[in-house]
C-alpha cells in the first residue's frame, strides 16, 4: 500500500483573514513537508469561479511543487480536461514533468459543474468526447515525432511536433465513480481515482470490473488504483476530529452547494455523522486500522490519497499531521 496526501485546494474560508499569497505559500510548504516525511504522493485539485478561491491552475501549482520537492509523486486530482486546449495541457504537463524529473502523474476528469462549462464556453454534452480526445492528444504529443492525428475539438495539424517532450510520458489516470467512467479509465488510462464517497463494497466491485475489462481486452502495463479519503492524525480520536472538523465540513458544504445549486449555511446533523463515519482519523494506530480495509478491497498495490489538507485549520497543525503519517503510519504499511 502507498500513501499520499492532499488535496491542496487553496480555499480561503470566510473566517480566514490571510492573503491568497499566504495560502499558496502554505500549499508549497505542505508539499515540501510531505516530501520530507517520506509520503508517496501529493496532489492538487481544481475548480473554477469559486467564491473561496478554490485552486484553478493545477499545472502552475504543480510546477511550484516540482521545484520544492525531490522524491514525491505529484499529481492533479483532477484536471478538468474538457475545459482546456489539450495541446497546451500536453506542453504544460511535459514541462512540469521535466521540472519534477519524471514525478508527475496527470489526473483527468470530465467535470460536472454547469458554471464551469458555461464560463469556458464549452458544451457540457461534449465533456466525455473531449476527455477521450484529450487522452489521445497527450499520448500523441508526448511520443516521439509529430502528433499523428487531427483533434476535433481543438484543431491542430497532425504533422506538428509538440514540444517539449517529457523524458518519459507521465501516467494518465482518470477519475469518476460511475460505471462508464470506471471502464473508461480501465481502457484509456494508467490508473483510476476512486471518489471518497464510494463504499468499500462499491470500491471492490469497481476494482474487480477494471481488472476484468483489462484482461478481456488484453491491456497490459501498470495500472494503479488510487483511493481518496479524508483523514487526520492526532493524539486521540477526539483530538484528531476536533482538528480536522471545521475544514473538512467546510469542504463538504461547498461540494454540496455545487451539486445542489443552492447555498447551504450548515450541513444537517445526520450528514455530519455520515461524513465523520467515512473519514479515517485518530491516533496513528487508528489510521492504520482505517486504511487496512482498502488493502482488503483493492489489493496490496492500492494507493490511498488521504486528504489531510483541510482549509483554515492551520499550517503547523497540518504539517504535524503529515510528519506523523511519515514517521508513524508509512513504516507500518
Amino acid at each position: 500500500m502507498q500513501l499520499g496526501t492532499g488535496l491542496f485546494t487553496g480555499q480561503r474560508r470566510p473566517d480566514d483573514d490571510r492573503s491568497m499569497t499566504e495560502i499558496y505559500d502554505e500549499l508549497v510548504e505542505l508539499g515540501r513537508a510531505a516530501d520530507d516525511a517520506g509520503l508517496d504522493s501529493a496532489w492538487v485539485s481544481e475548480h473554477h469561479f469559486a467564491d473561496d478561491g478554490y485552486l484553478s491552475a493545477t499545472l502552475p501549482t504543480l510546477g511550484a511543487l516540482a521545484t520544492a520537492t525531490d522524491a514525491i509523486e505529484i499529481g492533479s486530482c483532477v484536471l478538468l480536461a474538457p475545459l482546456y486546449d489539450s495541446i497546451r495541457v500536453a506542453e504544460d504537463a511535459a514541462t512540469v514533468s521535466l521540472l519534477a524529473d519524471g514525478r508527475l502523474t496527470t489526473g483527468l476528469s470530465i467535470g460536472y459543474r454547469e458554471r464551469e462549462f458555461d464560463g469556458f464556453g464549452v458544451p457540457k454534452a461534449e465533456r466525455v468526447d473531449r476527455t477521450v480526445e484529450a487522452v489521445e492528444v497527450l499520448r500523441g504529443a508526448w511520443s516521439d515525432g509529430p502528433l499523428g492525428f487531427d483533434p476535433a475539438f481543438h484543431p491542430a495539424d497532425a504533422t506538428y511536433d509538440v514540444t517539449p517532450k517529457p523524458d518519459e510520458a507521465p501516467p494518465i489516470v482518470l477519475g469518476g465513480g460511475a460505471k462508464p467512467a470506471v471502464r473508461r479509465a480501465a481502457r484509456l488510462g494508467d490508473g483510476w481515482v476512486a471518489p471518497s464517497s464510494l463504499s468499500l463494497s462499491g470500491l471492490k466491485k469497481r476494482a474487480d470490473d477494471i481488472r476484468a475489462v483489462r484482461e478481456d481486452e488484453g491491456l497490459d502495463g501498470d495500472f494503479t488504483i488510487y483511493v481518496l479519503q479524508h483523514g487526520f492524525v492526532g493524539d486521540s480520536n477526539d483530538e484528531a476530529w476536533a482538528a480536522m472538523k471545521d475544514g473538512y465540513l467546510y469542504i463538504q458544504r461547498k461540494y454540496a452547494e455545487w451539486f445542489g445549486g443552492e447555498p447551504i449555511d450548515e450541513l444537517p446533523a445526520d450528514r455530519v455523522e455520515e461524513l465523520k463515519e467515512q473519514a479515517i482519523f485518530g491516533t496513528p494506530e487508528d489510521v492504520l486500522e482505517g486504511l487496512e480495509p482498502y488493502r482488503d478491497a483493492v489489493g496490496d498495490d492500492v494507493h490511498v490519497i488521504l486528504r489531510t489538507y483541510h482549509p483554515g485549520i492551520g499550517q503547523d497543525r497540518m504539517i504535524e499531521c503529515v510528519e506523523r503519517l511519515g514517521d508513524e503510519v508509512v513504516p507500518a504499511l
